[in-house]
């Protein structure tokens, strides 16, 4: 009897190749398409489509959005960190890949769970630890397995699927492009040669001269720390997200080319569009900015920033992902009210805050007035800089 194996099927040339492949190592092949936001219920179905035609002895379709919205998406807006200060860690979807094919496992009573990631970028590594963070399971990489064969690997994929009497697609695509609810990653072509990318690079953001002649405002509020509605209307979770990347795509916002430290050392350079998110975060930010104190906003930075760290580089199960996501969710707790923000061409600007909860103090108004006197300014900047006066007083003899 063959053995059962889980594989996480999208479709393209490298999962297609695994069905055959693994079948031909005798296993019982079941195909898993995780859908994450970014595919038609078209491209779904030429998904469930490929997979039966190659072999498989199921396919299943699962959308979770939902779970994107609430494991990832929440944490990540709190946190306010980006990676490298940069990129919104739009790979988290691997985990949520992951998770089902965990599950899928159990469900059918098998330890294989088999991936198509190459030997050569981070999505082995996110795929591998979170795996094994689920137990011992048998990780099965056909794509790896034949780096030890062959130079050419996408050729050795073609010629496979060929020999067995399978379409392969003569389409050569100019980029390799990841799309999920939280936004796209583009790669290939003259982005890989560190050269500007053309307008064919654009997926979610329009090209430059598209953009809108005028600025749009929007308004978003915030109860405890989420999103609850966008100009007073209230909708789901990964709705949102819809919504606000079609709008902030129109304006060209949050695009960016960036050149990443990856997880395996080399620099990996590539585009990225996350105007929903980038939006969001511009947002939540003003927001806490008002409400939260300055000890508040210093330590949150640092648990944000390691979050993000976490979730990037593979690290999404360890358990420490979810003590620093206590103290992000216990810093909300004041973080209520309604941000005005302005999307122009390609930027967007938080331009107004309105909260119950801003720390306006009644002693005093920055640069305007205060209760305390002249002599109270002049000890208090006495006593905070003595450490400093000191040093100076000392050294400075020398």
């Amino acid at each position: 009897m063959s053995k059962k194996v889980i594989l996480a099927f999208s479709g393209g040339l490298d999962t297609s190749f695994c069905v055959p492949y693994l079948i031909d190592q005798g296993y019982e092949v079941h195909t898993l398409f995780v859908n994450t936001g970014g595919i038609s219920a078209k491209e779904e179905l030429a998904i469930t489509k490929r997979a039966n035609e190659l072999g498989t002895k199921k396919h299943i379709n699962l959308n979770v959005e939902k779970s994107l919205w609430s494991e990832i998406l929440i944490p990540l807006v709190q946190s306010g960190a980006l990676y490298q200060n940069k990129y919104p860690a739009l790979c988290s979807d691997r985990y949520l890949i992951v998770k089902e094919s965990i599950k899928l496992c159990k469900k059918l009573n098998t330890n294989n769970v088999a991936h198509g990631c190459t030997g050569m970028g981070n999505d082995q590594i996110r795929f591998d630890l979170s795996i094994r963070a689920h137990g011992k399971y048998n990780i099965i990489t056909p794509i790896r397995e034949i780096q030890n064969i062959t130079k050419n690997v996408r050729a050795y994929e073609e010629d496979y699927l060929r020999d067995k009497g399978f379409k392969v697609s003569s389409l050569n695509k100019k980029y390799s492009i990841n799309e999920n609810l939280m936004g796209a990653t583009i790669s290939g072509s003259e982005i890989d040669e560190w050269k500007e990318p053309s307008s064919e690079s654009f997926v979610l953001c329009k090209l430059p001269h598209q953009y809108p002649k005028k600025s749009k405002t929007l308004k978003i509020k915030f109860l405890k720390g989420k999103v609850i509605s966008i100009n007073d209307k209230k909708m789901q979770g990964a709705d949102f997200l819809k919504k606000l990347n079609n709008l902030g795509g129109s304006f060209g916002i949050g695009r960016s080319v960036f050149s990443s430290d990856t997880i395996i050392g080399l620099k990996g350079r590539f585009v990225f569009e996350a105007p929903g998110i980038t939006i969001l975060m511009s947002a939540h930010r003003a927001l806490e900015e008002a409400v939260l104190t300055d000890k508040q906003n210093l330590v949150k930075t640092q648990i944000g920033q390691e979050w993000v760290n976490l979730v990037y580089r593979g690290f999404y199960f360890e358990p420490l992902r979810e003590n620093l996501e206590a103290f992000l969710l216990d810093s909300q707790k004041m973080v209520s009210g309604e941000v005005t923000l302005k999307l122009s061409p390609g930027s967007v600007d938080a331009v107004a805050v309105s909260s119950k909860n801003i720390l306006k103090s009644p002693e005093g108004e920055y640069a305007q007035s205060a209760t305390w006197s002249e002599s109270e300014s002049k000890g208090f900047i006495k006593l905070i800089g003595q450490s400093t006066s000191t040093w100076a007083s000392i050294h400075k003899k020398q």
